[in-house]
């Protein structure tokens, strides 16, 4: 516990308190399908899942870690209730034993409470994103090269769209469909980037804090792993 604790940058009694004190507690939560600090699992409840709900973290999650459990909350436009639903089902997939659904101004915030979601998401801290490092651990990105599509879906669905874009050329007008992605932080930026060439899809940079996938052939890639929002 020890070891968790420092990797967490927590101290040791919170650790203890949450692994030890409250025993019943973590046979019926979430502390059995953590197999960061629980020796008795192996591997991640659902990784597919884990990769979609990395990517819509890092887009709009926010995970908080002063309260006495920590919360996870990722802010998800009401616009697209699909996406909201993928989201929780998400979170139920990978950890949480319960997730609830707060409306806000424009957006619904899903939340689910854990101890062990900063175990999952070592990326939390104070401060936005695009103000400190956003570095994947080793283990995240082992789940990401075997799922990318999973992840650049979570990413596109936080800080993405497509549309149809329209231009006029030597008098003629021409639709079609395009991806964009924006995002402040260049480390997520170039996260989206590799997973995207894993994918083997081509991208270009339009502006410092935004990519554009335009091809026809990576247009109709993303379309296989992400998708029009619903």
């Amino acid at each position: 516990m020890r070891s968790v604790a420092r990797s967490l940058s927590l101290p040791y009694m919170t650790v203890w308190h949450w692994c030890v004190d409250r025993p019943e507690r973590a046979v019926v939560g979430t502390a059995k399908r953590c197999f960061r600090c629980s020796p008795e699992v192996n591997q991640l409840t659902d990784p597919t899942s884990y990769a979609y709900l990395l990517g819509l973290y890092l887009g709009d999650g926010h995970l908080v870690t002063s309260a006495k459990a920590p919360v996870l909350r990722i802010a998800c436009t009401t616009v697209y209730p699909g996406l909201i639903d993928s989201c929780e089902q998400a979170m139920l997939a990978v950890l949480a034993a319960k997730v609830q659904r707060i409306p806000k101004r424009g957006c619904v915030s899903v939340e689910s409470s854990g101890a062990h979601w900063p175990c999952l998401l070592p990326q939390h801290g104070p401060g936005k994103k695009h103000e400190r490092p956003i570095v994947l651990a080793d283990w995240q990105r082992e789940v990401v090269t075997a799922h990318p599509g999973d992840f650049v879906r979570g990413l596109f669905h936080s800080d993405g769209c497509r549309f149809a874009n329209r231009v006029t050329a030597h008098g003629r007008a021409y639709v079609y469909p395009r991806y964009m992605f924006t995002n402040e932080s260049a480390d997520i930026m170039g996260l989206c980037q590799w997973a995207l060439c894993l994918l083997g899809v081509a991208f270009r940079m339009n502006r410092r804090n935004s990519l554009s996938v335009a091809r026809r052939e990576a247009v109709a890639a993303l379309d296989r792993h992400v998708g029009p929002k619903s």
